[in-house]
């Protein structure tokens, strides 16, 4: 009895087992398709998502500039790496605005979206995800525009809320948009909308890589992320990074103390040999 027992335990997996079924699905991605699939369409996306981003950010910072900055006289502090686009007024701080300013702009956007495009209400990112898995990735053309307008009118009179929502949807209006336009098939359209998701939030927030990765897990629930779309969503990113940055400069969004810059800065190539040994050890822990 106990010799059955033991040959029917089932025999220790191998520490790489997983190594062959990598290699073959990695193959099998890098060869399907075509260029102008994988390629070219992520680059336009992120043109465009880039573009889009650049708009958002001056809506926001005009809207601001002529509410709470000209009429209330609230000054407060952007982060380090992030222009002021229109200066700053001089008009004195009446506190008593700032109960009334971001309500009325939470009246207009409010009435611009359920007028012209209820699906735009709401933070933004659970809208793009519901056209992801529930609606073949289609959004209406007009939902990227709306959604610029009142988040700006929203966060530019200090509504209640923050940049990453509306980015996300606006990009992936302009993904879903471009893959209509060419007619594309359910799944295809459905990665350029995840690509464009990614895309603007790495322009916005000038974080190419945190795009792809935002665009490729935030679909799901699990711990899981789709792994056909990094790819899209990393070219898409690193354009729209690249488009935003030539309008308003490279420096980071948040900036560090001097003291902290130095320490963190990368400026010897050597260092990469100790990155390695650290990637290398984290692939064995995450293995266990």
């Amino acid at each position: 009895m106990n010799e059955r027992r033991r040959s029917d335990a089932p025999a220790p997996s191998h520490p790489l087992r997983w190594l062959p079924e990598f290699l073959e699905i990695s193959h099998r991605r890098l060869h399907q398709g075509n260029p102008w699939t994988n390629l070219a369409l992520p680059m336009m996306v992120g043109v465009n998502c880039g573009i889009g981003a650049i708009v958002f950010f001056v809506a926001c910072q005009a809207v601001f500039r002529f509410s709470l900055d000209g009429i209330a006289g609230y000054h407060p502090h952007s982060p380090g790496g992030e222009p002021s686009l229109f200066g700053e007024t001089t008009a004195a701080l009446r506190p008593w605005l700032l109960l009334i300013i971001p309500s009325v702009g939470g009246i207009l956007s409010g009435f611009l979206v359920y007028t012209l495009a209820p699906e735009a209400e709401g933070h933004g990112t659970d809208a793009a995800i519901d056209a992801y898995h529930h609606r073949q990735g289609q959004i209406r053309p007009r939902v990227p525009l709306v959604k610029i307008a009142a988040s700006a009118l929203t966060l530019g009179t200090g509504g209640s809320g923050g940049r990453e929502g509306p980015i996300a949807q606006i990009g992936a209006g302009f993904g879903s948009f471009l893959g209509g336009l060419l007619r594309m098939r359910p799944n295809e359209r459905r990665v350029l909308m995840a690509a464009g998701m990614g895309a603007g939030v790495a322009a916005i927030f000038r974080a190419p890589l945190a795009g792809a990765i935002f665009a490729a897990e935030v679909l799901y629930r699990s711990p899981d992320f789709e792994s056909e779309v990094i790819i899209p969503a990393g070219l898409a990113s690193v354009i729209a990074y690249c488009t935003f940055g030539l309008a308003f400069g490279w420096a980071p969004l948040f900036a560090l103390p001097p003291e902290l810059l130095n320490v963190l800065s990368f400026n010897q190539p050597l260092h990469l040999v100790s990155y390695t040994f650290l990637a290398l050890f984290l692939v064995v822990l995450a293995m266990l």
